[in-house]
Formats: C-alpha cells, structure tokens, sequence
C-alpha cells in the first residue's frame, strides 16, 4: 500500500522537503464539468490543475476506444512537462471523490513509466480534516519540466482480447448500470457477457479511503480470483477501473486494464451485451 498512497501529514512534510513532490488535482465525475471550478474555490496548494477529459485522455472515438481513449503518448508527455514533472521527481495526485477520478492520473502516468506515483488516501477531505491549509483562485504556470515518458508500462487488453479472455473479467460500474436497469451515457445498457460485478464503491471506506489490505483482498477473493489465471478490468469509459485496479495492487493481485470499457463494447453493435445480475 506505501506504494500507491500518501497519507496528507506525509505529503505536507515531503512538500516542504528539497526535492518535493508534483501535485496534480484531478478533480472530475461524471455528469459534473465544473472540476476547475472546484479547484479555483479550493485546492492543495501548489497543487496543479489537471483536466481529466482533455489531459488524461484523447477525443472520444466510440466503437475504436470508447469516450476516454488512452492519450497519445506525445500529448501525454507535453501535458506532463506543462505540469512541471521532470525525470525521476515524485507525482502525487487527489481529488475529492475518494480518489475515483485521480486514480485515472495514477494509473496513466505510471502505464507511461513513472514510476513513483501515489494517491492522495481520502484525498482533498482527508487534508481538510487534518487542519491543512488550502489556497484559492488559479495556482498559477510552473515551470516547464522535461520528463520524458514511454507508453506500456502497465499492460492493457483491446477489444478483441476481451472477447476472449479465458479469465476473470470485473466490470467495476455501479450495479444498477451493470445490470442494465439505467444507462445515463452509453449507446446500450448491460454489461460484457460473463463479466462479474465488483464497484468501486466498495474499495473505499466510509471517510473516502481505500480499505485495508486484507479487507480487500477478502472481497476480491469472494469473486474467485484467487483462482484467476488473469483479470481484466473495465467501467464506464476506463476511469473509475484504474482506481479498481489499484484496489486490486493494494490486495496483491494483478491485473489489466480494458481502455475502451463498456463504452467502446457498447459503440459496436455487433458485440453482445447481457442485463440482469
């Protein structure tokens, strides 16, 4: 779990150390477009805006790689120099939702090979709650850093692959979306025939944090995957399966990421979909 997550006393401390770390707020959920708006009423400071649907992704492309493609790697690159990452400096990242959104930051900037990137656990509440201070309006331009990123580093699956994987597939949305009973954005409700059903929701504890190791690992398990020679993750549109996955790293299993989610499966008509639990 060191690993993937600071605590905010640790990030304070290391913020004011000589070689400390860059912060990105990811603030972003779905059906809500205002993340700068949040950040400007309140952010970490120093911390370094960064827009989920522009930055962390490329333009949606519906059945090629559903409404949050992975990024090009060049543009992912100018992005992460604009934010002032260099070579071998630290990344941490947080948002407000319990890290669903900045685990998108996470996992992308570590597929690319940065190696130490971590959460914020509990993100922008659990610095409030611990009497640190925020700043308001823009947090300025920083320096251009000059990070050099490689795309690859975390393994992913394309569509084809998931059709015919031999493993445990989660499908990591909301249930009522998994079982088709509502389907606020994506062209038709359901989910990919025989995946199972584990939310986000889950990994998280009631203050916004993920939950213990062990806590985890026994709710994966209750899935089978102890027994899993694979698994394969997806969501909506592969934002709130990185956080998932993260779950996953924390309870010490492996596993892939579906970019396109059900976003992309859902775009071609010719890919069956299930309803029901």
């Amino acid at each position: 779990m060191a690993d993937l997550l600071v605590n905010a006393p640790d990030l304070a401390e290391t913020m004011l150390s000589p070689t400390p770390p860059v912060v990105l707020d990811v603030r972003w959920q779905l059906g809500d477009s205002n993340g700068h708006d949040h950040y400007l009423d309140g952010h970490i400071p120093g911390a370094i805006y960064v827009d989920l649907d522009t930055e962390l992704a490329a333009p949606p492309s519906g059945p090629v790689g559903g409404r949050h493609p992975l990024p090009n790697i060049d543009d992912l690159q100018a992005a992460a120099r604009r934010w002032g990452i260099d070579d071998g400096v630290p990344v941490v990242v947080y948002d407000d939702n319990g890290n669903l959104a900045a685990a998108r930051a996470w996992w992308l900037l570590r597929w690319a090979g940065i190696a130490d990137v971590r959460m914020l656990d509990g993100g922008l509440g659990a610095w409030q709650t611990a009497g640190l201070q925020t700043s308001r309006g823009d947090g300025g331009t920083p320096r251009a850093g000059n990070v050099t990123l490689q795309a690859g580093a975390l393994p992913t699956v394309t569509i084809d692959e998931v059709a015919s994987s031999a493993g445990i597939l989660l499908d990591v949305r909301a249930g009522e979306r998994y079982r088709g009973e509502v389907e606020p954005v994506d062209p038709r409700a359901g989910h990919i025939p025989g995946a199972l059903n584990a939310p986000t929701v889950a990994n998280l504890d009631f203050d916004g944090r993920f939950r213990e190791a062990g806590d985890l690992r026994k709710m994966f398990a209750e899935l089978g995957i102890d027994a899993a020679p694979d698994v394969v993750v997806y969501c909506g549109s592969g934002v709130n399966a990185a956080h998932a996955i993260a779950a996953l790293e924390i309870a010490g299993y492996p596993a892939r990421l579906f970019p396109g989610s059900f976003s992309q499966w859902s775009s071609d008509p010719d890919r069956p979909v299930e309803t029901g639990a």
